[in-house]
């Protein structure tokens, strides 16, 4: 269950009646719109005097993932942190326009940053495990959320790592390092540890950039089946890991929003000169 971000919870609209059952002679419907998780609204961010981000707006669908693809420094890294106000640890930063997520602005005053970054979670570009045994690495969320039962962080680590398609490699290693495991069983472990404080958002930044490409390719195993429950967004600069994985796709270029839309629709027929220029390698 989503973690409210303010202390009033936001209003529900009740549930609709049930329509009468689908006449099966009836042409196909078009599948129904996917549900907005983000909604971001004239989105300009600052560092310092420098801006880093013009103008963007987007809508983001829940349980898909969303690819943010373009050159170095165009704002992409930028974007993902603004999602769970990590920017706000950078001194002199300044963020103008509305990010909502289902409906909360989360740069309101009224929100707890602390609540919304256990509900959105982050995984980076280095995994990052602590040098702490791997069961500690799984508990530390909880742990520090105040849980102290010690049967239930055992069933939160096996979860967690069983989610991260890890458990059945680690399972009777829990008391062993994090730093001992391989480099994609790391960036796993640090998956699992982003999902050991229940988030339902996923930001990961470049989670594949430094791993061989068997642990590559389980880590984008994993974010296929993640999709089914969570809202995933990842930065990539490989074309092909964004067409792979990702149900849509977000072009940035110097800070701006240049396209957004369906992955095989931008890839195979964009609409924008500059996005066909950029994922045929003509530049960046």
């Amino acid at each position: 269950m989503a973690q409210p971000l303010m202390n009033v919870a936001p209003n529900r609209p009740p549930s609709l009646p049930q329509g009468p059952a689908a006449d099966e002679s009836a042409p196909p419907r078009e599948p129904a719109p996917r549900v907005t998780k983000f909604d971001v609204r004239d989105l300009n961010f600052f560092y310092g005097a420098a801006q880093a981000l013009f103008n963007v707006n987007l809508s983001i669908p829940q349980q898909s993932v969303t690819a943010l693809i373009g050159p170095s420094g165009c704002g992409k890294s930028t974007f993902l942190r603004v999602l769970n106000r990590m920017n706000d640890i950078i001194e002199g930063t300044q963020v103008a326009g509305t990010v909502l997520l289902e409906g909360i602005d989360i740069y309101g005053k009224d929100v707890d940053v602390v609540a919304l970054r256990k509900r959105v979670g982050m995984v980076f570009q280095k995994s990052t495990p602590f040098p702490k045994s791997i069961f500690d690495n799984i508990a530390f969320g909880p742990r520090i959320a105040g849980l102290k039962d010690k049967r239930a962080l055992a069933e939160i680590v096996e979860s967690s790592l069983t989610r991260a398609a890890l458990w059945g490699e680690v399972k009777d290693r829990l008391q062993e390092s994090a730093l001992a495991l391989s480099g994609g069983q790391q960036q796993r472990l640090c998956i699992a540890r982003a999902l050991a404080t229940n988030p339902d958002v996923l930001l990961m930044d470049e989670p594949a950039s430094a791993l061989d490409p068997a642990s590559t390719s389980r880590v984008e195993d994993l974010i296929f089946e993640l999709k089914e429950n969570y809202t995933i967004i990842i930065v990539t600069h490989n074309m092909q890991q964004a067409a792979r994985v990702s149900d849509s796709t977000a072009f940035f270029f110097n800070g701006k929003l240049i396209e957004f839309g369906n992955t095989q629709k931008l890839f195979t027929n964009p609409r924008e000169q500059q996005t066909e220029d950029y994922i045929t390698g003509r530049f960046g």
